[in-house]
């Protein structure tokens, strides 16, 4: 590896470089250089956390045209990826046991979803057998091949994700997919792959390094991919900035029964109490959690099921905060029983949570009184005061009040009460917006794509996805009320309608979303501000400490 900042890569969790040998150190380590997300990697492993070992190209490679197809070149990590398959005991295109790749991006600030992620890199017709006798479990590797193909087509090759959805959909005829057997996965794999060749025009590639050379130079490009750019305008970051990736052994969380995938914050990032907030999904993918297109479920199961590594997820959670001094938003898999830590960042938060949580980190002597005053700055009585929902609803006309019941339930990814006319995309939602309506916006899935929508509605209502998918936890950052993974919500787009179980509503009319009960009403209800006055006690407190 050189010592010039253009040619750094980095090794994660692969011992040591030799200091002896100069091409061996990289240009000096730090979230600008590497990305945030592999400079928290780094720092995991340094405190004896798992971490899967990774090679990382700095961000240096995302400027431009150039830099990008040089990041792709393999003589640009031949040396990285030679130190994973030493410390593995796997080879990247091995046919008895082949080393699996996930790419990842990373810029110097945290970007939640609004860049691409591949996973199971490295599998192919030739190297599917190995993984099946090096794991015993044919279902994985199945299920890792079909993933695969269909992230690929989509990131890669540019084929409308809808195409491998469809597929997934006829053969589970409203199944959960991970009841799939293997049998039936490699049925599915065999459809995705000629979608593949039919909407690419090639087959799926099947040499391991071409993948792994595409998907690098993919990732780098998904910098200019257009959630990414309207991210960066809506929160005033410059382009310059750049994204690192993250090339790192593959751990499974679609192993079976004792494994899993989540995302979880050390404390609840729209109140601030300090317990941990996790979001998982068994015999699952991470991508299965944070895309949105998935309902997860909360800790319980993960708790009841799998103690032991319940238990060192709640160690893990206490070592981040003790060496970060922040509440962190860490994902993290399960296989076989055993945790891995993938990614860990400071928490996006609601004011309400910022204000607790720095004022706890300081009572638990965690940072100092100024850098908690630091962290609560500007925030007002009025941003910290909570909007809630009164159990009646006034009616039109100054009539007497009556009750309004919930037409539906959530899960509240952003606490809060937001209400507006229905809008199903951005261009009804910008419309409504420009002509002085509130707008909410109702969604099948939570995914990021719909950042510039979400920027003209006041809340977001899912049928899908979870609290800690990358959509909610911008929303939480924007400051939009959020509810996830509506069971009874049926959205009909062409029709430009919302059913709630037996009740159908147009696009139009008004919705309440009430992100502190998670509950939703038809129309407008009666609100009230209640202001935290126990919480502002304390930051007067703080201000004289």
């Amino acid at each position: 590896m050189s010592t010039d900042h253009d040619s750094a890569v980095y090794l994660i969790g692969c011992g040591e470089p030799d200091a002896a040998t100069p091409a061996n150190i990289p240009a000096p380590p730090s979230a600008d250089t590497m990305g945030f997300k592999a400079w928290n990697l780094m720092r995991m492993a340094h405190i004896g956390l798992r971490v899967p070992p990774a090679f990382v190209l700095g961000t240096a490679f995302c400027p431009d045209a150039d830099s990008r197809a040089r990041a792709g070149r393999p003589a640009t990590w031949a040396e990285g990826l030679q130190a994973l398959e030493a410390r593995c005991g796997q080879a990247l295109g091995d046919h008895r046991r082949p080393l699996l790749l996930s790419v990842r991006s990373g810029a110097p600030i945290s970007m939640p979803g609004m860049m691409e992620t591949l996973l199971n890199i490295g599998l192919c017709d030739a190297t599917l057998p190995g993984l099946v006798r090096h794991s015993g479990n044919p279902r994985l590797a199945w299920d890792a091949y079909r993933r695969l193909v269909a992230s690929y087509g989509e990131v890669v090759a540019g084929i409308p994700g809808e195409r491998f959805e469809t597929q997934v959909a006829a053969l589970t005829a409203g199944r959960d997919e991970r009841t799939l057997d293997f049998a039936e996965l490699r049925t599915l794999t065999q459809q995705h792959l000629a979608t593949y060749a039919r909407e690419a025009g090639r087959p799926f590639p099947q040499d391991p390094v071409a993948q792994l050379s595409e998907a690098i130079t993919a990732v780098l490009a998904s910098w200019q991919a257009p959630k990414a750019v309207a991210y960066r305008r809506v929160n005033h970051l410059p382009d310059t900035l750049g994204t690192a990736v993250t090339v790192q052994t593959m751990v499974f969380g679609n192993a079976g029964g004792h494994s899993g995938a989540g995302v979880g914050f050390t404390r609840d990032p729209a109140t601030g109490e300090p317990h941990l907030w996790v979001d998982f999904l068994f015999n699952a993918q991470g991508e299965d959690v944070v895309s949105g297109r998935r309902s997860a479920h909360g800790h319980d199961a993960l708790a009841s099921v799998l103690p032991t590594a319940w238990a060192a997820l709640r160690d893990a959670a206490h070592q981040l905060e003790q060496h970060l001094g922040d509440m962190q938003d860490f994902e993290f898999t399960v296989q076989d029983g055993e945790l891995y830590m993938l990614q860990t960042r400071n928490g996006k938060r609601t004011p309400q949570a910022a204000a607790r949580i720095a004022l706890d980190l300081f009572d638990e002597g965690l940072i100092t009184a100024e850098v908690a005053r630091q962290r609560t700055a500007g925030l007002t009585p009025a941003m910290l005061s909570r909007t809630v929902v009164v159990a009646d609803a006034a009616r039109a006309g100054g009539q007497t009040a009556q009750p309004l019941p919930a037409i539906g339930s959530a899960a509240t990814a952003s606490s809060g009460v937001a209400c507006g006319e229905i809008a199903f995309d951005e261009a009804r939602a910008r419309a409504r917006q420009a002509a002085g309506a509130a707008v909410i916006l109702l969604r099948r899935d939570a995914e990021t794509s719909d950042i510039a929508a979400l920027e003209a509605a006041q809340g977001l209502l899912t049928a899908r996805g979870a609290r800690t998918s990358h959509a909610a936890v911008v929303a939480r950052q924007m400051g939009k009320v959020c509810l996830v993974g509506c069971a009874t919500l049926h959205i009909d787009e062409a029709q430009r309608t919302a059913t709630f179980g037996e009740l159908t509503l147009r696009e139009g009319d008004v919705l309440t979303l009430d992100g502190n009960e998670g509950r939703i009403y038809a129309g407008a209800v009666r609100t009230v501000v209640e202001a935290p006055t126990e919480l502002l006690a304390r930051l007067d407190r703080l201000a004289t400490a």
